[in-house]
């Protein structure tokens, strides 16, 4: 029983090795973020096998589409975020997810709903549960319905009787609260 090491690169590194197309690039991009995407995803979807194929068509996109990712418009983490946090949205708003959530049987709901209760999403791995818990409790509110479960800016507005405006103003307040913590 041979346990398997992971693999481990700088992001300099890896950003090189998924340029030159090398097989060691997705091996460590796994290794690497796979656990942290799955999380995000997982997270919107709330559905474990919807979660594992989109992470599955998380690293095929970042891997099809590695091209678009420029050093200058941020860290290799963040674009990987967006593109899986993306895709499950765009899952959530496709009709065939909408129908399967509509047709799925009561008895199966309750399996599917102690299925959930076992998922322990972790993003304190990550500090980020502690970062959003400096924030004001109505930018965390706003950053939880647009960032975690694919509200646009207007669905956020709508949900919390607010002006868009102000979505918008306390959402980009949230984010460069956050930012300090990185720069």
């Amino acid at each position: 029983m041979s346990k398997k090491i992971k693999i481990s690169l700088s992001e300099e590194e890896l950003v090189r090795s998924l340029r030159n197309r090398e097989k060691i690039a997705i091996e460590a991009l796994y290794d690497m973020y796979s656990s942290s995407l799955y999380g995000v995803i997982l997270r919107i979807v709330v559905d474990v096998p919807v979660a594992e194929d989109i992470l599955q068509e998380t690293f095929v996109k970042i891997w099809h589409s590695f091209s678009s990712y420029s050093t200058e418009k941020g860290r290799l983490f963040t674009w990987m975020v967006n593109l899986a946090r993306n895709l499950a949205i765009d899952k959530l708003r496709s009709k065939d997810f909408k129908n399967q959530n509509k047709n799925r049987e009561l008895e199966n709901n309750v399996s599917f709903i102690d299925e959930q209760r076992n998922i322990v999403y972790k993003p304190e791995l990550l500090d980020i549960k502690e970062l959003v818990e400096t924030l004001k409790p109505e930018q965390k509110s706003i950053l939880d319905l647009v960032y975690f479960k694919g509200y646009t800016h207007v669905e956020a507005a709508d949900e919390l009787g607010i002006p868009l405006g102000t979505i918008k103003t306390r959402l980009r307040m949230a984010i460069q609260q956050l930012r300090k913590h990185f720069n």
